[in-house]
């Protein structure tokens, strides 16, 4: 180094000496001051900050705040404002110079600082053998995570060893981040999946595999995530949203199929639910040429229905003696010829139109004949349909039925249309492929589902239009418009609500005899009719052809009896608890009874000032939150208050932190069922954050886009960083501390040192006499205002002192029973927490009336504020009070 740069490496020593020294005085406000005043008199900032950096304690590694990560953030924002501040201009070497710096210091960063660091100094334009040296030795350390974010910023993943990276990411449940990796390289992202599925081969060693990365320490938990039943569901979810082919992974996919064996086996032999010939399609569906899995079936056989029908089965497929379970061998050999080899499969027992006695007087039975039940797969045949169906004033029964696919990859196609008329059932054959693509069939479907004059009923009408969208791939390019539909879900959800607690003179009750308990349109039809539904045929294998009658019959009962639902329905609503037009009943889960709103009212009355605290909108649950939340996802920006969450038991800390930034939270205890969370979100209009397999189950209970998924592996301020960026929360340093972290109150009252003082030596928490200096103005000096030490030509910065700013709501101090102590919400001042040693050093303390917590200004608003940097939105226009 030469001379002339002699006294910039002393001002740099100087600086970064007086920065550890207010460091270690913890004045983190004066830390930030000191270091922009030193990046403005350097003549090279960018130099001057790596001098600093290097010469930080524990430089930017830590997790809770450091001087480095203060440091780096405070430049970040000061450069916004310095766009002179670039590598641009610079003599090749010393920009190598200082890339070369900058690329040693990325091991030593937190995740969240890598970017800036990359992005100040262009190390892409590095040599990529230079870079990927780096990257080999953050492995060789085993800073996997960091070689993974290095790679994915410099787009190093091909020149890489998949295998090398991703392995250890996953051993330490960081799939999320291995995905993010492969992301983008379609080979890549099939290695990865083929690696995950070679995971579920059952001669596959965790030992072994951690053997390969001995410095590694597993928990219990991330050893717990290698069992095959959680592997397999990551490698399908990865093979549906990848588009992998479920060939390369025969491992997961024959433990797909085996659990469908078992279940087939639950469904016909303990259930009874399911007809011998459904159950003989769906068996030679999941065996299909698999050794292993008619090995698996035989076993199954032997216990579920003797070994006379396991020998059967297994010499239809031929299993080897040796792989025979005991006995059956034996039960071979004495089979008569009319019982070996394909008999098994073709004794198809007679099926008739009209269904056992038995069952006609136990199950709802079709009103109408055969004949007027019509087969469609021709132009010729829907024209007929089409005439009856598509008059106004007509109401149409709809179902639609396809092949169960026990968790199979793509989602099921509709194999069948019912459309029920009065007097009339259409059943439109969509496997028939020239009659489905037809131009005709599908303007039919449109004209049908978007004419508000036809009236067309359904039950769990959801799924129905999800699996049209995978038959029809145009009803995703031009939206598939739907208007004059009424979901009877929605109305028997709502006439039972409705029921409860009311004397039984309205629906019937239902009785059971044996078997399990009606649910769904079965339960309703009982309700309503009297009958219940037989759903033997619901898992038939639908693309089958020809149908068979039971089958035929099953079709058309399902389609028929919502005709007469609602004609009974409409004829007597009040019996039924129900309004007089049906229409009018809300649709989907978001349907609330009267009695429920009454309760939350009251609920909401009796808490008073304790309700206002939790950041209820004052136009109710799911009024304005609902409207501006729909608006964000569109893009347009979120205050923290405007969001309103609620966060489930996996997700606690991610709901401290949000809370903490201002965002209204409700979070499930740990002993709280996940379906309250949904209870919440439709009452008073929140958004469920979740996380793992809760998911699926709570999204089918609220409105589209009000269920959001995280990745439970991720830490709580990652997570945090995801939610705000997902809904586009412009997060101030206002907003820190604006809400109570423990109770969710938005609303606080200060309390000078010398009050609470008295307060504690009242009552018995101070001994001795503590000298305690009254603060002069204190209600002037800390209400929310700019710095009076903004540099000039900056922008403004927060105050020095408490953060609690305009964010959040002031009580005033009447609002406390001095006698008491109590507080209007019924909260008690929670003096036990305030330690007496603390008062001659707190000017102001702040308290909850929420819940009557005690908050006095520390490290801990900057710590926050660091973290959050880089979703912080900082300008005058964010530091002023609004």
């Amino acid at each position: 180094m030469n001379n002339s740069s002699q006294p910039e490496v002393d001002d740099n020593a100087d600086l970064l000496g007086c920065l550890l020294d207010l460091w270690n005085r913890k004045e983190q406000e004066k830390v930030r001051l000191e270091a922009r005043m030193g990046f403005s008199n350097s003549q090279d900032p960018l130099s001057s900050l790596l001098c600093v950096l290097e010469g930080c304690p524990g430089r930017l590694r830590g997790k809770a705040a450091s001087l480095g990560q203060c440091v780096l953030m405070e430049f970040v924002r000061w450069r916004q404002s310095q766009p002179q501040v670039s590598l641009e201009g610079r003599a090749p070497e010393q920009v190598h110079g200082l890339q070369l710096r900058a690329l040693g210091l990325l091991s030593e960063a937190q995740p969240s600082y890598i970017g800036p660091l990359l992005d100040m100094y262009q190390l892409q334009s590095l040599d990529p053998a230079l870079l990927l040296g780096h990257v080999h030795k953050l492995l060789a350390l085993g800073c996997f995570k960091e070689a993974a974010l290095i790679s994915i910023k410099l787009k190093l993943q091909s020149a890489l060893d998949m295998e090398q990276v991703c392995v250890p990411l996953v051993l330490l449940d960081k799939l999320s981040l291995a995905e993010s990796y492969v992301q983008g390289h379609s080979h890549l992202e099939e290695a990865l999946v083929k690696l995950l599925d070679s995971w579920c081969a059952p001669n596959f060693s965790l030992a072994q595999l951690r053997r390969e990365f001995p410095d590694l320490s597993l928990s219990h938990h991330q050893a717990e995530r290698f069992q095959p039943k959680i592997l397999s569901k990551q490698v399908f979810r990865l093979m549906e949203r990848l588009n992998i082919d479920p060939a390369l992974c025969p491992n997961s996919v024959t433990k797909r199929k085996l659990d469908s064996l078992r279940f087939l086996m639950y469904k016909r032999f303990v259930e009874k639910g399911m007809s011998e010939e459904n159950w003989r399609d769906h068996i030679q569906a999941a065996v299909a040429d698999s050794p292993e899995l008619q090995v698996h079936l035989v076993e199954l056989l032997v216990r579920h229905s003797g070994l006379s029908v396991a020998a059967q089965w297994s010499l239809l497929y031929g299993v080897p003696r040796e792989r025979l379970p005991l006995g059956v061998w034996d039960t071979q050999q004495s089979l008569p010829p009319a019982e070996r080899g394909e008999s098994v499969v073709s004794s198809i027992s007679a099926d008739p139109w009209d269904p056992p006695i038995a069952d006609q007087e136990r199950y709802y039975q079709l009103p109408i004949a055969k004949d007027s039940v019509h087969f469609l797969h021709t132009q010729e045949e829907l024209e007929h349909c089409r005439q009856m169906v598509l008059q106004p004033g007509t109401r149409v029964g709809m179902d639609m039925e396809w092949r169960a696919g026990f968790g199979s990859v793509p989602r099921q196609r509709v194999a069948l249309i019912q459309l029920a008329v009065p007097e009339q059932v259409f059943l439109l054959d969509l496997c028939e492929a020239e009659f489905a693509k037809h131009d005709r069939t599908v303007e039919f479907i449109r004209t049908l589902f978007s004419d508000p004059k036809i009236l067309k009923l359904g039950y769990g009408m959801s799924g129905d239009l999800k699996s049209l969208l995978a038959t029809w791939p145009q009803f995703s390019e031009q939206p598939l418009a739907v208007d004059g539909v009424l979901d009877l879900l929605s109305v028997h959800q709502q006439m039972q609500r409705n029921c409860r607690g009311r004397p039984r003179s309205g629906p019937r009750a239902v009785e059971v005899g044996e078997g399990h308990a009606e649910k769904g349109l079965s339960l309703l039809v009982q309700q309503v009719l009297g009958k219940p539904l037989d759903k033997m045929e619901q898992l038939s294998n639908w693309e089958r052809r020809p149908l068979r009658n039971s089958q035929l019959r099953y079709a058309a009962v399902d389609a028929y009896c919502l005709l007469e639902v609602y004609l009974t329905l409409s004829l007597d609503p009040a019996r039924f608890h129900l309004p007089a037009d049906l229409r009018s009943v809300p649709s989907g889960q978001t349907a609330r009874s009267k009695e429920e709103k009454r309760a939350r009212k009251e609920r909401e009355k009796g808490k008073g000032k304790q309700a206002r605290c939790r950041g209820v909108p004052s136009d109710g649950p799911g009024g304005a939150g609902r409207v501006q939340l729909g608006a964000a996802r569109l893009g347009a920006p979120l205050k923290p208050q405007q969001l309103r969450v609620v966060c489930d038991n996996m997700l606690q800390g991610l709901g401290r932190f949000l809370r903490c930034l201002g965002v209204d939270v409700l979070m499930l205890e740990n002993g709280d069922d996940h379906s309250r969370a949904a209870k919440l979100a439709r009452e008073e209009g929140r958004v469920i954050l979740t996380s793992g397999q809760p998911y699926q189950t709570l999204k089918s209970q609220v409105g589209e886009g009000r269920c959001l998924a995280l990745d439970c592996t991720e830490r709580a301020r990652d997570q945090t960083a995801r939610v705000l960026r997902h809904f586009n929360v412009q997060l101030t340093p206002d907003d820190i501390f604006s809400r109570c972290q423990a109770c969710n109150g938005d609303e606080y009252m200060r309390l000078p040192r010398e009050d609470m003082a008295q307060i504690l030596r009242e009552r018995g928490y101070m001994q001795g006499q503590t000298e305690v200096k009254p603060v002069e103005n204190w209600e002037e000096q800390y209400e929310p205002q700019l710095s009076p030490t903004t540099l000039p030509g900056e922008a403004p910065v927060a105050p020095e002192g408490p953060r609690y700013g305009s964010r959040c709501r002031w009580a005033p101090a009447s609002d406390l029973d001095r006698q008491s102590l109590r507080f209007p919400s019924g909260a008690d001042l929670q003096l036990h927490t305030v330690p007496p040693g603390l008062l001659p050093r707190v000017p102001v303390f702040f308290i909850c009336t929420a819940c009557g917590k005690v908050f006095w200004d520390g490290s801990h608003f900057e710590r926050v504020l660091n973290q959050f940097q880089d979703v912080l939105h900082i300008g005058e226009d964010a530091l002023t009070s609004q």
